[in-house]
């Protein structure tokens, strides 16, 4: 038997031995069925249903800074290439020969101005055009397609902080829109100055035997598992008490999802008393001197007030967002790191590309402010690596959890279990009389206190909206 993919409302899709995909999901326990981390059909459909419509990063702009730069990426399983064009456009464009479906690009990145494929040489321009074929008296490209129709697809392209998106579905809504809610907060880590961020080098790429969705939902707003699996950060700088790091707001939006960390009350080991004597302080005040956001300096925090809202800096400095994730596949980071070097920030993000079922290619920015002196970035270098990335000491944690929660999944018990989000905050706006003028300004699903499932459990509403066939419709879960 094979996979039936009509669409089916109600169902969704039938698995092949009978299994209507809804069945996998337990809304009224807020379960879902472990065989979702290793079942080949659920990841076939996955690169159609999901990927081949969602918005998913692919690299930062300043990867490709000069005309005719490129790096080679996927969406999905597909690979692409990102280009940048005389004119300064960004494209994306399938790394799939038209002729016999060979890869036109072999290389990770460079500058190229056409691509030519080393299997029978058709030529492509950097936009995807195609170029000619060797011997063109004789019409190799052959009798039935024009030049036109022979171009390497193009994805619809949008950028967010310098951020490369891309999509496969010409009815997606904007990249904007498709942010939603979650882009005021997401701007106080990444959009913050005019100047904006930079890649620190390439990116790392790694692969990791694992489901791509373990790290995609943790990223939605996991905080619980910090106190367990990163004990060790919170020995280390975090707070005083285990448990008080996870206390704050999670936020969740359109499947996106963010951890914001309560700084009012001077939960911090090295510098309590100046905490709490800022709090009578304005926000912009506070923001350049004790409450200074992370991977800035006191002179860039002068220019704070340029770009974000009063709002957005009132939030930026009580509850700043420290990790959360974009859906599907993206991970978010701006955070205080201690490095033997003193004090630092990583900022960072991360794409979970699937590679299989049972495996992912993980690839890791670390960014800096572009205006940061030399000295700051080398030592936001050295903060990114320690901590993050293949030898980071938070990430090794994670990298050890993912393959044997996939493992688990494999056994003919494993993919009978569950996995539950049955720990639940419920929506409300923040405690304590935070926002007086009214509600809590960045919008969003609010779930304030202890870091519970909520945001996560809304990660997998999302997918089940893709999955199901309808990601863009009313009865979306957003």
């Amino acid at each position: 038997m094979t996979i039936d993919d009509r669409p089916r409302t109600d169902v969704g899709p039938i698995l092949s031995d009978g299994t209507p995909f809804a069945d996998l999901f337990d809304l009224d326990k807020h379960e879902v069925s472990m065989r979702l981390l290793k079942d080949p059909e659920v990841y076939r459909l996955e690169l159609s249903r999901l990927f081949g419509k969602a918005w998913t990063v692919l690299a930062h702009e300043t990867e490709i800074p000069n005309a005719f730069d490129y790096v080679a990426r996927h969406i999905g399983a597909d690979p692409v290439i990102v280009t940048r064009s005389r004119s300064g456009d960004v494209n994306v464009v399938l790394n799939i020969c038209s002729h016999r479906g060979m890869q036109v690009c072999r290389g990770e990145a460079g500058n190229e101005k056409q691509f030519k494929c080393p299997y029978h040489g058709w030529s492509f321009s950097e936009q995807g055009k195609f170029m000619g074929s060797p011997v063109a008296r004789e019409n190799m490209h052959g009798a039935f397609r024009s030049k036109e129709e022979l171009a390497l697809p193009k994805a619809r392209v949008e950028l967010y902080a310098g951020f490369v998106f891309a999509t496969w579905d010409e009815d997606a809504p904007s990249l904007d829109d498709y942010l939603g809610e979650i882009k005021f907060y997401q701007d106080l880590m990444f959009d913050r100055t005019e100047s904006g961020l930079e890649v620190l080098g390439p990116p790392q790429r790694f692969v990791i035997p694992a489901n791509w969705k373990c790290p995609g939902e943790q990223h939605a707003g996991d905080g619980y598992h910090a106190m367990t699996l990163h004990r060790s950060i919170n020995e280390l700088a975090a707070s005083e008490a285990d448990d008080s790091s996870m206390y704050g707001i999670d936020v969740s939006a359109n499947g996106h999802g963010l951890r914001l960390i309560d700084r009012r009350k001077g939960k911090w080991k090295d510098n309590r008393e100046a905490v709490l004597a800022a709090q009578t302080l304005p926000p912009f005040e506070k923001l350049k001197s004790i409450m200074l956001p992370p991977g800035m300096t006191p002179e860039m925090a002068e220019k704070l007030d340029k770009k974000l809202s009063e709002a957005q800096m009132k939030v930026l400095a009580d509850y700043p967002p420290s990790v959360g994730g974009l859906f599907p596949n993206m991970g978010t980071f701006c955070f205080e790191f201690p490095t033997p070097m003193g004090m630092a920030a990583i900022i960072s993000w991360h794409a979970f590309v699937p590679r299989g079922p049972g495996k992912f290619e993980f690839i890791n920015w670390f960014l800096v402010e572009k205006d940061a002196p030399e000295d700051f970035k080398d030592l936001m270098r050295r903060a990114s690596t320690l901590g993050l990335g293949t030898t980071g000491f938070v990430e090794t944690d994670d990298a050890d959890t993912w393959p044997l929660m996939t493992e688990s999944a494999e056994g003919f018990m494993g993919e009978q279990q569950k996995i539950r989000y049955g720990a639940l905050c419920g929506e409300d706006q923040p405690l304590d009389g935070y926002w007086d003028e009214g509600e809590f300004p960045g919008g969003g699903h609010l779930y304030p206190g202890f870091t519970k499932d909520d945001a996560q459990w809304n990660w997998w509403l999302r997918y089940r909206d893709f999955m199901l066939g309808d990601p863009w419709g009313p009865e979306a879960h957003h």
